[in-house]
């Protein structure tokens, strides 16, 4: 099994969807990339800590490759919105690619490149990739989501 930790503006909707793909073992809500150890949701919204809303997904590359989920990943929100997803706006919501192993950077440099190349989107993707960092999972009330609240309606449209 393998980890991948992708960040794309609000959590809920990433963790849904990605939790619908074959070969994803486990999808969890959570924090990465700021200077706060074990920080909350209301810190992690000041702005003030550097983290990231990001989802930890644990994968099993035998059945769906890491390019895939990155594929998944871009396929999601906008990545060429910096600090930004739809009406969710600061550093918290920013497009980031935390690389487990050098391999992962590799890969996920050579899909970003592809994709901007084929002019996917209008402008290019502004998505960091960086080293991976402590992950902090966020609060329970996080998770699931939208399973625990099936009346709301998954904010994030898969663009092909």
């Amino acid at each position: 099994m393998e980890l991948a930790t992708f960040g794309g503006g609000c959590f809920w909707g990433v963790e849904h969807l990605f939790r619908q793909r074959r070969g994803v073992l486990n999808v969890i809500c959570g924090y990465m990339g700021g200077c706060v150890p074990n920080p909350s949701y209301e810190e992690v919204c000041s702005d003030r800590t550097g983290h990231a809303e990001v989802v930890q997904i644990r994968f099993d590359p035998a059945v769906v490759s890491y390019e895939e989920l990155l594929d998944l990943f871009w396929s999601l929100h906008d990545p060429t919105t910096p600090n930004r997803q739809g009406v969710d706006v600061g550093t918290q919501y920013r497009s980031i690619v935390f690389c487990h192993t050098p391999q992962q950077e590799q890969t996920a440099r050579a899909v970003m490149r592809q994709i901007d190349a084929e002019r996917r989107f209008s402008s290019p993707i502004v998505t960091h990739l960086c080293p991976v960092q402590p992950f902090y999972p966020a609060e329970e009330y996080h998770q699931r989501y939208f399973e625990k609240h099936p009346d709301k309606v998954v904010c994030h449209t898969i663009r092909r």
